[in-house]
């Protein structure tokens, strides 16, 4: 029987290890500096990526833990996986086949191409948020001061904003309810204050109510479905749906 060294055993160890291309990925390394950009190579792992003044790319295939930056946008190219994503000032663009755990920005908007998985929520404050067709949400879909689009794809929680347009596209379907909330704060409006506009698309779905808490424009497809249409406060008790029939609704 042939007998093998201490030194051929870790060699044959280390070539497998390498063959199978999970050499001691247990502590992938962290990409991290404060003024600049940073790229993460394909195919590759990583810890967590973030910088304070500069953009993130996550290119195709890689992994990363949470990717963060303040003044800077972020891209996730196709097939990416990551944790938490956000970014202050920057636009975050997922595209094709990416899966996250959250994605959220304050004032930049938020596109998600197609088959985009997001278990928890997307969140942008002052930004608008489009996802394509096949993705889904685990959670909510919310902006404050932004439209949604939303393309044949399911969200598992709830859609809302409080200034923006939201429309549902075809067969796009929310588990729970869509809500326009009322702005909150004090100040001067000066001008008459902009009135969001719902269009709820052929086929689309909102098992739970529509929920308005101001004033809304309200159009639903003939072939679209929802719950009740929940008013909550005198500003919305004149929201009256207006049905179509057609691809897209005749705007006032």
């Amino acid at each position: 029987m042939n007998r093998l060294t201490a030194p051929s055993v870790l060699l044959a160890f280390a070539i497998t290890a390498a063959l199978s291309g999970t050499a001691f990925a247990d502590n992938p390394p962290d990409l991290s500096k404060v003024n600049g950009s940073l790229s993460a190579d394909a195919g590759r792992e990583y810890g967590d990526i973030d910088t304070v003044n500069g953009s993130i790319t996550v290119n195709s295939n890689a992994v990363a833990r949470d990717v963060d930056t303040v003044n800077g946008s972020i891209t996730l190219d196709s097939r990416a996986r990551v944790d938490d994503v956000s970014t202050v000032n920057g636009r975050i663009v997922a595209r094709n086949s990416v899966q996250a755990r959250s994605i959220e920005t304050v004032n930049g908007s938020i596109v998600g191409v197609s088959n985009v998985k997001v278990a928890k929520s997307v969140e942008a404050v002052n930004g608008s948020i489009e996802i394509g067709a096949h993705s889904t949400v685990g959670e909510n879909v919310e902006t404050v001061n932004g439209s949604i689009l939303l393309l044949s794809m399911q969200v598992g929680g709830s859609v809302g904003t409080v200034n923006g347009n939201i429309t549902l596209g075809t067969d796009t379907q929310v588990e729970r309810n869509l809500t326009v909330r009322k702005p909150t704060g004090w100040g001067f409006n000066w001008g008459k204050p902009k009135i969001p506009r719902i269009v709820l698309g052929p086929n689309s779905v909102v098992k739970g109510n529509l929920v308005f808490e101001r004033e809304v424009e309200l159009y639903v497809h003939s072939t679209a479905k929802y719950g009740e249409i929940k008013l909550t406060d005198k500003e919305a008790s004149m929201v009256k749906p207006i049905v179509f029939t057609g691809k897209d609704p005749d705007f006032k």
